[in-house]
């Protein structure tokens, strides 16, 4: 009987291995990404990246990002309850306590990173966006001012379609977990097309005083007025409302995970003050590319928008009207020396101005009450990059580039004295380096190489914190970054290997600091010594087949390796030098499992092992390892004629951990907690017409 299974066993990896069908290498040929004004085929990029297909984003739970942005090694995304996201790109969360700085983040080629250096990336929905491309390491060259990479997220409806195509999504879950989703791409003629991606999602949150509430609409319109001339336009309205719950102590942790923040000395709790944050946000913006000729494109576009934001906290209220314009425009030139030798060259520039009224009140139980500060800002930022690239015979490609970053701020106070003139905040001038190389030593093996500089000034948020004080010492973080990699693809290019190393040395890190009071503010912190490396694996061991009990089989395998400390870094009379980083797992792996059964049945298993996380600089108090479990299984069904549905059931947590999924860093009073729910459910069913 045991040489029977044995038998079985041979023939099965037999057949899996015999299985390298035409599809799998086509599909493996065909993975582009957009990066540096162009697509090109990831395996001969220069740079360490990522590209998450509309499959990918959809195999796990719709609501948010979290689970696959954490596929990729180098990124890590958090959420602290419903609607409140973290998101760090080979860095630390030191800087991004309740959003996204020092990453610079995209949508459909339009920054939404604001002039001010913030992103709401909890305004898009994640069903509305197609595909994902990720850049890790510094970038500024040609992207603005960033320190971690930089993340462009591409929407829905720009892939052209012949007939109208409507897809409808609901979600029910735990935690009255409620979630609608359309997306329309509307072909209006053979030039023109339209898409409207509307959602509407609520849910009581795991924890006490944790609800969500968000709606959106989404269109995007595209025209190709003229043969090599298109016009394109993306527009987002969000209206988001999600309760803050705030961070527990150790104590208050295992007395009731789910309770929120309670009353504590003079501070009432976070329910009595009624702390939320609601976001009205209109974002929209137009571009144009124009091939002049054959060799010469020229690219331009301006956006725009407009924020609304109440946040009643446990000391203040805070209203903020934001209001950011902005352009990107460049020209490229591509050429030959020779047949074998091409080259390309590019130059341009991107501009933002930011005006920022902040006001604070009295939280009088989630009303305003007497005024405590007023201050009007204005911040600008240009970024001025040229750009060159030579080829040769497709196996050498060669990068140089170059930006200049100018950065101000000015401000004025309103209350309670007010300033007639307005002050001053330079920046300066950056020059930001980059050179890269990629080879490919075989048609399926290239290595790569870079060298770059990273700059990142601080933020309208960390200039004028929750403490309501104008910070003027504080400075840009620079760094330069060095990086070796390697992509290799095996068997039949069924296997594919993407490993890289690096070390990034960071002048004055920007960390967050907390007062007694529990506002924040921030300082500058000596150097840090970043050291990392990252690998991934994806092998489709059973290629599509239309027979047998398994129709397909991809697995993937993520890890990264974090060796990030504070390499210089004294506060008072407190020497951090030496220390761990804060907030950065020392590793993260993340395995990936996919399954395609008979009858369109198909499991996605995720699998999430993080480190131990230090949470204040001391490196005193730590959140746990965890190992996160998620699962789900869909099976779909034509109906009628080019219809489909389907209906899908999954679980998150399914291991049961008791874990934090967002921690409050250097919090006072020890409630560096936010605890994550433990294992739930969801399911739902997608219709399309």
């Amino acid at each position: 009987m045991k040489r029977n299974y044995l038998l079985a066993a041979i023939c099965l990896c037999g057949k899996l291995y015999a299985q390298t069908t035409d599809s799998i290498n086509n599909r493996l040929e065909q993975v582009e990404i957009k990066a540096y004004f162009n697509k090109q085929p990831l395996l001969r990029l220069t740079s360490s990246a990522a590209v998450l297909s509309q499959q990918r984003i959809q195999s796990q739970q719709s609501p948010a990002l979290v689970a696959v942005m954490n596929t990729v090694p180098g990124l890590r995304m958090e959420e602290r309850s419903p609607g409140s996201y973290r998101l760090a790109l080979r860095g630390s969360m030191l800087r991004s306590p309740f959003g996204v700085r020092n990453v610079k983040i995209y949508l459909d080629d339009f920054p939404l990173t604001d002039a001010g250096g913030n992103t709401y990336l909890n305004l898009i929905d994640p069903y509305a966006i197609d595909q994902i491309n990720i850049l890790k390491g510094p970038d500024g060259s040609i992207y603005g001012a960033n320190s971690g990479g930089v993340i462009s997220l591409y929407s829905k409806g720009f892939n052209t379609l012949t007939k109208p195509e409507v897809n409808l999504q609901l979600t029910g879950g735990s935690y009255g977990l409620f979630q609608q989703q359309l997306n329309a791409v509307l072909p209006i003629n053979q030039t023109q097309q339209l898409a409207i991606n509307q959602s509407w999602t609520r849910s009581d949150g795991y924890r006490q005083h944790s609800s969500l509430n968000k709606k959106t609409i989404q269109l995007n319109y595209n025209w190709q007025y003229a043969k090599h001339s298109e016009l394109k336009f993306t527009g987002f309205y969000t209206d988001l409302g999600y309760q803050t719950p705030g961070g527990l102590t150790t104590a208050q942790l295992e007395s009731d995970r789910r309770q929120s923040r309670p009353k504590g000395g003079p501070n009432p709790s976070a329910a009595e003050q009624k702390a939320a944050i609601y976001d009205k946000t209109f974002f929209g913006g137009v571009s144009n590319q124009t091939s002049i000729n054959s060799k010469l494109t020229l690219f331009a576009n301006v956006f725009g928008s407009s924020n609304q934001i109440k946040n009643p906290f446990i000391t203040n209220y805070e209203k903020r009207d934001e209001k950011n314009l902005g352009t990107r425009l460049y020209l490229s030139y591509v050429d030959r020396f020779s047949k074998n030798l091409t080259y390309e060259l590019q130059f341009g520039l991107e501009a933002q101005k930011g005006w920022y009224d902040i006001d604070n009140y009295d939280n009088n139980q989630g009303q305003a009450g007497n005024p405590q500060a007023k201050d009007k800002l204005e911040n600008s930022q240009q970024s001025f990059f040229a750009r060159t690239q030579l080829a040769w015979l497709e196996r050498l490609q060669v990068e140089l580039s170059i930006g200049l970053n100018e950065n101000k701020i000015a401000y004025q106070q309103r209350y309670p004295i007010a300033q007639e003139d307005k002050a001053h905040i330079n920046f300066g001038n950056t020059w930001m380096p980059r050179a890269a190389v990629s080879y490919m030593a075989t048609p399926t093996l290239a290595v790569r190489a870079s060298i770059s500089k990273g700059f990142s000034a601080p933020t309208i948020a960390e200039v004028r914190s929750s403490d309501n004080m104008i910070n003027k010492d504080l400075r840009p973080e620079t760094g330069t970054n060095h990086e070796f990699g390697v992509r290799w693809h095996l068997w039949n290019r069924r296997v594919i290997l993407d490993a890289a190393a690096y070390t990034y040395q960071m002048d004055d890190a920007i960390i967050r600091q907390v007062r007694e009071s529990g506002a924040e503010y921030f300082q500058n912190a000596g150097k840090i010594d970043q050291k990392g490396i990252e690998a991934s694996i994806l092998a489709y061991l059973l290629t599509p087949t239309s027979a047998g009990l398994i129709r397909s089989l991809q697995v993937g395998s993520n890890f990264s390796l974090n060796n990030y400390s504070f390499k210089n870094y004294q506060v008072g009379d407190k020497d951090y030098s030496g220390n761990k980083l804060t907030a950065v797992p020392k590793t993260v792996w993340v395995n990936t499992l996919n399954i395609l059964f008979p009858y369109q049945l198909r499991l996605d298993l995720l699998s999430n092992l993080t480190a131990a996380i230090p949470l204040d600089d001391a490196n005193t108090v730590y959140a746990k390892r965890y190992h996160l479990l998620q699962g789900k299984i869909s099976w779909s069904k034509s109906v009628g004629h080019g219809h489909k549905v389907t209906i899908f059931a999954g679980a998150d947590n399914l291991l049961n951990q008791k874990y934090s999924l967002g921690n409050d860093i250097n919090a006072f009073g020890g409630r560096y907690f936010n605890p994550a729910p433990l294992r739930n459910y969801y399911g739902g069913m997608n219709f399309n017409f």
